[in-house]
C-alpha cells in the first residue's frame, strides 16, 4: 500500500478533497468487539428521540462510514456514534457520508473502547490514517469523546487551535455540548439486560433525558398520583357531605 504521508509531514501538507464515495469502494470492516456497544449507541439516540431533539435535517448514526479523499485516496472511518447538525439532502438510507460535500462536518464523534489496543487513540499518519488523526486533522471534528464502558471513564476532547484538548467535567461530572444544547455524562444502571456504565444526556436545567422504559414509568407514576389525588378529593367530599347531614343541613340548599 502506498504511503499517504510520512511521519514528518503534517495534515496541512495533505491534499484534502470531499468527493462522493465510489459505489464499488469497500468500507473498512471494523467488527464490534463488545456486544454492549450497539446498546450504548442505541440508548444515546433513544433518549434524544423521546425528547423530540432529533430533527429531519440531522444525521445521528452508529458505526457509520465518514469519508474524505486524501491525496486522491479515499479514506473512511466509522465512529461508534456521531452527530451531524445538518445535511443537504435527507435520505432514508445512507451507506456513507462525505462532510462538506453532503452537509456539515460531524459536531460530535464518539468511540467506545472495546479492546486493550487503544485503536481509537491512533494518531497514525500513514495510509490509512488513525482515527485520532482523521478526526482531529482531516475532519476537524469539534468534540471527540472516548468512553470506557467497563470502567466508566469518559474522556472529552475539544478542538482548540487545531488540536484536541482534554476537558474536565463540571461539578456534576458532566460536559456541556454547545452545538447540541445538552450535557453529556456517565450514569450507572441497567437497561436491556446490561448493567454497568452508560452515557446519558441532561438538558440545560439538569433534567435527565429519559429512555422509553423510564418515560413509561414516569407516566405510570403521574397517573397513579392523579388517581390518588382524585381519591383524596372524593373522600374529602364524602366527609363534608356526611358532616353536613349530621348537622341537619341539606347540601343541595347550600349557596354555590
Amino acid at each position: 500500500m502506498a504511503t499517504l504521508l510520512s511521519e514528518s509531514k503534517s495534515a496541512t501538507e495533505l491534499v484534502i478533497s470531499w468527493e462522493a464515495l465510489p459505489d464499488d469502494f469497500q468500507l473498512e470492516d471494523e467488527p464490534v468487539e463488545n456486544t454492549g456497544q450497539p446498546l450504548l449507541a442505541g440508548a444515546l439516540r433513544e433518549s434524544l428521540e423521546i425528547s423530540d431533539f432529533i430533527q429531519p435535517q440531522m444525521l445521528i448514526a452508529a458505526n457509520f462510514g465518514i469519508c474524505a479523499t486524501l491525496n486522491e485516496q479515499f479514506v473512511a472511518k466509522a465512529p461508534d456514534w456521531l452527530y451531524i447538525p445538518s445535511v443537504k439532502e435527507i435520505l432514508p438510507e445512507r451507506k456513507s457520508y462525505t462532510p462538506n460535500l453532503e452537509g456539515d462536518v460531524p459536531a460530535v464523534v464518539m468511540e467506545f473502547l472495546s479492546d486493550q489496543e487503544g485503536g481509537e487513540y491512533s494518531v497514525k499518519r500513514t495510509y490509512p490514517p488513525g482515527k485520532w488523526f482523521f478526526y482531529e486533522q482531516i475532519l476537524q471534528v469539534p468534540v471527540y469523546i472516548i468512553f470506557d464502558p467497563d470502567g466508566g471513564l469518559l474522556e472529552y476532547y475539544q478542538l482548540e487551535n487545531g488540536r484536541y484538548e482534554l476537558k474536565q467535567p463540571d461539578e456534576n461530572g458532566r460536559h456541556w455540548i454547545d452545538t447540541m444544547g445538552l450535557f453529556l455524562g456517565t450514569w450507572r444502571g441497567a437497561k436491556e439486560g446490561r448493567t454497568g456504565y452508560w452515557l446519558r444526556w441532561w438538558d440545560e436545567d439538569s433534567n435527565l433525558l429519559p429512555w422509553a422504559v423510564e418515560r413509561i414509568e414516569q407516566e405510570r407514576q403521574r397517573a397513579e398520583q392523579e388517581r390518588q389525588r382524585a381519591e383524596q378529593e372524593r373522600e374529602q367530599k364524602e366527609k363534608l357531605m356526611a358532616y353536613l347531614q349530621s348537622q341537619g343541613i341539606d347540601p343541595n340548599n347550600l349557596p354555590i
